[in-house]
């Protein structure tokens, strides 16, 4: 097929040999299958910040951090160079998840690089070398739905405990190959620590994964894992081989207001005693 003009620079520089086929166009990239030499792999191409339809794009960078003081003013300011290293960020933000995700033992494509806006990965196949399908266009078994729940429930377990929540998780976003989920699209990966938004992305995530498999396994729809996880997390409990049960008990107990306020009324109590005796034997 015809060279698309984004990826022309990556033919000229040897990264790419041939372009085979367009295989999706999403809501931030289109995405090409390429040869490069005896590879066949992917080829994501951003769209430009005019084209992208991702909605509340600021939500998902709240947290990220900009070394450069100038480049961090001009994004402020939305200057023409500000709004250009904006696209720059939200590009790298993949590329880096990517790295650190796999790092963390998270089933993602293997990033080979980042150049013009166009990321070269790992075309992800199914058993039969035939690029794999979303998790939208299959059908499983209830044992299937089980097993492949708890794979991805495991994931995400990693990449919280990677300091990283996908923000935008679901059935069409995760590959199914021959050994099961891997995630995919990850332009929007927020910061667990740093992002106000954190907490209801993750609760998101996992409810999206729980109602696509509960289709073929209702139980599903009964279990709380969002809630285990993040109160793992947030007591520094949750390690990345973590097994989740899906059980979650809220503190439903009132705080005892009185106690408390008496304890502080005896301890005041106590100091002017100390304070009386004091002064009576200064005295």
């Amino acid at each position: 097929m015809k060279i698309p003009k984004r990826i022309q620079p990556l033919v000229d520089d040897g990264l790419v040999d041939e372009v085979l086929s367009r295989l999706m166009s999403g809501k931030e990239a289109d995405v090409y299958v390429v040869r490069c030499g005896t590879e066949i792999r992917a080829a994501k191409v951003y769209k430009e910040a005019a084209k992208r339809n991702f909605k509340k794009a600021v939500q998902y960078t709240e947290g990220r951090k900009v070394k450069n003081s100038r480049r961090a003013r001009a994004m402020e300011k939305g200057s023409k160079f500000g709004r250009k290293e904006q696209e720059k960020i939200w590009q790298n933000a993949e590329v880096d998840a990517l790295y650190l995700l796999a790092d963390a033992d998270v089933r993602v494509p293997e990033p080979y690089g980042c150049l013009d806006g166009v990321l070269l990965m790992e075309l992800i196949v199914d058993k039969n070398g035939d690029v794999a399908p979303r998790l939208g266009d299959v059908t499983m078994t209830e044992e299937e739905a089980i097993e492949n729940f708890a794979i991805v429930m495991q994931d995400v377990v990693r990449m919280l405990c990677a300091g990283t929540i996908h923000g935008d998780l679901s059935e069409f976003n995760v590959l199914l190959d021959e050994y099961g989920p891997v995630i995919i699209d990850l332009p929007q990966a927020v910061n667990a620590a740093a992002n106000n938004n954190a907490k209801s992305m993750l609760f998101r995530d996992v409810q999206n994964m729980i109602t696509y498999f509960g289709q073929f396994d209702p139980y599903l729809h009964e279990t709380h894992f969002a809630e285990e996880i993040w109160q793992l997390y947030e007591e520094g409990k949750l390690k990345p081989d973590t097994i989740l049960t899906g059980e979650y008990v809220e503190d439903t107990s009132a705080a005892d207001v009185d106690g408390v306020l008496e304890e502080i009324q005896a301890a005041f109590d106590e100091e002017q005693s100390r304070l009386e005796r004091k002064r009576e034997n200064d005295a």
